[in-house]
């Protein structure tokens, strides 16, 4: 038997034991949240930020191009658009990176309507005044031309506000609203429409009448606070643009408004001081326009809307997507002309099972295989003819062949907002595409090849009659910039021609231009 005594002692033991077991636990709890969360106070560490941010596809953010810091549905596509296109094979470098973030926070600091940028604007304050941010300085685009040229001119500019520790300030008028979203967090690109700079540009003194007036009294004191810049044409405007000498006195003017029409980036290597940064930024130099142009450039959440709903409709369930761009210059190239040039350039490459149009007895696609031909064109019948020509010649038991085009406005609508709303919905869907055809000396096609990150088959008529051969020939990414300066800033005397240089050449479909490359190409 157990004596009374002891089981009384046993009870208050197991009693002790079963208060003290829940302060056990709660103790190993906190021990074993020590060990693997490590201490709560660390300072670079957020474990919740990191196991989010860990779940973010790299795409998705442009392999690092992007920061997370939006709201989602200001903008829908930017956390979208990795879903309908594939991943890029070109990395962005890390020192390009880390070049974009610089930009975010001075963009955060000197942007509209902070007062950096209040006071810098106020009657073109100098640099010496106390109450005026030095590290502020911008350069405000103005729009000309085409969307293309305009978005390749951004591009250009936006490169440049980098190399130059500028602000790049965007005036878009009636016809840009609504096409793109911002691109800088917490701040805005978009010129204030109260600005002294929204009209009246003739009142601001020119960059080549700058140099005139510094040349003939020969002093710094005297340069202006704002100056004008004409990059539209290098034969006619501000040819001395990309002299080192002139870049050093630029660099002393507080704002700078800049209009252009030009991919004008391949200048940049003339300037020596740049030439350090660039390399750095890209070392594959013909990423350029793909890595800023996918960083700038997000469609408007109405502009993303047209965009899916067109893409799931007519793209999206299709094995394969050819983008077709066909843009004419010349009014003695015939449709049929341009239409057998295309068709040559597609069977050529493997794009499509080539066929003979006179015959019912053409080869079948690959079994069970889909194919959709996605014509951009300001005319109508471009893809119909295309439609009427593949939709008829596949066997519908082997495989199918659709040809589709978004609109056709017969002619090209400058001003028109709906008209640009239209044309970029459809450089992004060439964008989407698996491989491109498109048009010489296009600057509508070189976005869409650049966005896309496709090396594009580039159509060779542009005068002929005839079908040339080869009818297309591949590039590379980087635009042509159509007119490049003709002025040698060593001797101050213009150049009898169009010359290369650094990492430069020749563009293949504008022979007088110049291009971007890399020196192994």
């Amino acid at each position: 038997m157990v004596d009374g005594n002891n089981l009384k002692s046993f009870r208050k033991l197991l009693a002790a034991a079963f208060m003290t077991f829940p302060i056990l636990i709660i103790l190993f709890c906190i021990y074993q949240n020590s060990i693997f969360e490590g201490p709560k106070n660390n300072p670079f560490e957020d474990v919740k930020d990191n196991q989010f941010l860990s779940k973010i596809p790299d795409d998705k953010l442009l392999g690092g191009l992007l920061v997370s810091s939006f709201g989602e549905a200001s903008c829908i596509s930017r956390f979208e658009s990795y879903l309908y296109r594939k991943t890029s094979s070109y990395k962005p470098s890390k020192y390009l990176i880390s070049k974009l973030r610089n930009y975010e926070h001075l963009h955060q600091i000197c942007g509209p309507y902070t007062k950096s940028y209040n006071e810098t604007m106020k009657e073109g304050a100098q640099f010496g005044k106390h109450d005026v941010d030095s590290r502020c300085k911008y350069v405000i685009w103005i729009a000309a031309n085409g969307l293309g040229n305009r978005m390749l001119s951004m591009v250009s500019t936006f490169l440049y506000a980098i190399l130059t520790g500028r602000l790049l300030i965007v005036r878009f008028d009636n016809d840009m609203s609504n096409l793109f979203c911002e691109p800088f967090p917490n701040s805005s690109w978009l010129l204030p429409k109260n600005s002294p700079f929204s009209n009246n540009l003739k009142q601001f003194k020119t960059f080549e009448s700058m140099l005139t007036n510094n040349k003939k009294n020969n002093s710094e004191e005297l340069l202006p606070s704002i100056v004008f810049l004409t990059l539209m044409n290098y034969n006619l405007g501000d040819t001395r643009f990309h002299c080192d000498q002139n870049q050093d006195l630029l660099q002393k003017i507080p704002i700078l408004i800049l209009q252009a029409d030009q991919y004008f980036a391949p200048t940049f290597f003339m300037i020596s001081s740049f030439r350090q940064d660039l390399n750095k930024m890209f070392p594959d130099k013909d990423t350029i326009f793909h890595h800023l142009g996918r960083y700038l450039f997000h469609p408007s959440n109405e502009v993303w809307e047209g965009i899916r709903k067109y893409y799931e409709t007519h793209l999206g369930k299709e094995n394969e997507k050819i983008g077709v761009q066909i843009r004419v210059f010349n009014a003695e190239q015939t449709p049929e002309i341009i239409i057998s040039e295309t068709i040559s350039c597609i069977h050529q490459n493997k794009l499509l099972t080539k066929f003979n149009m006179q015959s019912s007895m053409n080869p079948p696609l690959e079994k069970n295989t889909s194919k959709v031909v996605l014509v951009v064109s300001l005319y109508s019948k471009y893809g119909e003819s295309l439609k009427s020509i593949y939709e008829s010649n596949t066997s519908l038991s082997s495989g199918v062949i659709k040809v589709y085009q978004p609109s056709h406005e017969e002619n090209q609508k400058l001003g028109d907002n709906m008209h640009n709303i239209k044309a970029w919905i459809e450089i992004y869907l060439l964008g989407l595409c698996d491989a491109l055809v498109t048009s010489s000396w296009s600057t509508f096609g070189y976005v869409a090849n650049g966005l896309a990150g496709l090396k594009p088959l580039i159509l060779q008529n542009v005068h002929g009659k005839i079908v040339p051969n080869p009818p297309c020939q591949q590039n590379n990414l980087e635009p042509c910039l159509h007119i490049p300066p003709k002025y040698d800033c060593r001797t101050n005397t213009p150049f009898n021609d169009t010359f290369t240089f650094y990492n430069t050449k020749h563009c293949e479909d504008y022979p007088g231009g110049i291009k971007i490359i890399n020196m192994y190409d």
